[in-house]
């Protein structure tokens, strides 16, 4: 007589699988925007242009990189997530790829500023926060934590790769290897990315099963079925929907703060204010992946203090240190890596976009689980707004005077102010009438 085992079931659930690819895609993005500050002086040395006209090309790209945001999160609602960002990683392959035969200063903003400006964009947090409030009912804090930390793993594991071939073959190669790895993701994202856990016949991670008449009610939902309003009218019209509210302001003032003191000052021109002050480039790169490690520490940390902690307060103690570790950096920086330099890099590893977590959550507690994606698009539009006008700014004034000093304390003060602006934002949402 044969005893029959029990039916386990006890499956990995497709929110995970979705999730790791999800990832996968975000460390990519953030690897392809993260090269552009290692490739400043091999371009101008090469092409005999300005630091203002590289600066530039990073603007427009920064800038590009935010507005494409929203514009994508209405584009996942209305096509889908999956051929949406397929489609971001081709664009981005023939951009990055094209720069290795551009001769003029025009197809450097047109192709690193434009085409991998608009693919990086259509990869962006946004997407993480979707997929996130998508396929998961419980854990979405720490969630969203991971997919922000994709931003640091980006760094560290091509970051330094990436400048070792611009020291090595040549910064041609290094926009190749970019090319290539966007390449081998595209199929890989159309094959495993499902656009919502209806049309996976499941439900979000943590939410109970769900019965034929709830199914039904999901699938209604699900991205290309709803009514046909363009991606362009919707996004616009959740900007003035949300614009109704002062919370929405604050979030994309102190976003925009958030961008300026992380991809548009440290993320593009640490690399070369160090180099300014006798450090080799490689070794710059090496400490600017370096934070990205204690990142992923630091985002993965605040996801889970998300769930548990008001977010209003996170952000005030977030955006408050790093305003005062950018106050002191202009005096750590030297040819050697100093204790006082390792320690603001760890700090502000730690802090670098742990504002995400946060910043997410006090979208979608004041805006709605349905609205959250497109309003998230536009403050994090405002956040690569602002990294893009530092980018610039910081250029200028290296060119102006010579060192970053200026670039170092603006940034610092900007955060101090945030800090406070944050406390305006009401604890609670308001009731209507």
């Amino acid at each position: 007589m044969s005893v029959e085992a029990p039916a386990r079931t006890a499956r990995v659930h497709r929110a995970w699988y979705v999730a790791a690819v999800t990832l996968g895609a975000l460390v990519a993005a953030a690897a392809f925007r993260s090269s552009t500050g290692a490739m400043f002086e091999p371009l101008e040395h090469e092409f005999g242009w300005s630091r203002t006209t590289t600066s530039g090309a990073v603007t427009l790209n920064l800038v590009v990189y935010g507005l494409t945001a929203p514009f994508a999160a209405a584009l996942m609602e209305r096509f889908g997530v999956k051929r949406v960002v397929t489609a971001a990683l081709v664009l981005v392959a023939v951009g990055s790829g094209l720069t290795t035969v551009m001769t003029s200063a025009w197809q450097l903003w047109a192709l690193w500023g434009l085409a991998v400006g608009v693919g990086t964009g259509s990869m962006a947090l946004v997407f993480g926060a979707i997929v996130a409030n998508r396929w998961f009912h419980t854990h979405r804090g720490l969630v969203t934590g991971v997919f922000s930390a994709a931003n640091a793993t980006g760094q560290l594991i091509f970051l330094p790769a990436l400048a070792a071939l611009i020291a090595g073959p040549g910064w041609r190669f290094a926009a190749l290897t970019v090319s290539a790895v966007a390449l081998l993701l595209a199929p890989l994202v159309w094959a495993v990315l499902a656009d919502s856990p209806a049309q996976a016949g499941t439900t979000p991670y943590g939410a109970e099963p769900l019965d034929g008449h709830a199914s039904l009610v999901v699938a209604d939902a699900e991205p290309g079925q709803g009514p046909g309003e363009s991606a362009a009218r919707a996004a616009l019209r959740a900007f003035a929907d949300s614009a109704r509210s002062r919370v929405f302001w604050i979030l994309l003032a102190t976003f925009w703060v958030c961008g300026w003191s992380t991809n548009g000052l440290i993320g593009t021109h640490f690399i070369p204010a160090a180099h300014d002050h006798g450090m080799p480039p490689t070794t710059a790169a090496g400490l600017l992946a370096l934070i990205g490690v204690f990142d992923i520490v630091g985002t993965i940390g605040s996801g889970w203090l998300t769930d548990r902690v008001d977010s209003r307060v996170l952000l005030f103690v977030y955006y408050w240190f790093r305003g005062l570790s950018l106050l002191v950096v202009p005096w750590l920086l030297g040819p050697d890596v100093r204790p006082n330099l390792f320690l603001f890099i760890v700090f502000y590893g730690l802090d670098w976009v742990a504002t995400v977590p946060p910043t997410v959550a006090l979208c979608r507690k004041h805006f709605g689980l349905e609205r959250s994606g497109v309003v998230f698009g536009w403050v994090f539009a405002a956040h690569m707004v602002g990294a893009g006008v530092a980018a610039s700014f910081a250029g200028w004034v290296r060119q102006d005077t010579g060192d970053y000093l200026g670039a170092w304390l603006t940034a610092g003060a900007l955060c101090l102010l945030a800090a406070f602006a944050i406390l305006a934002i009401p604890k609670r949402v308001p009731t209507e009438g």
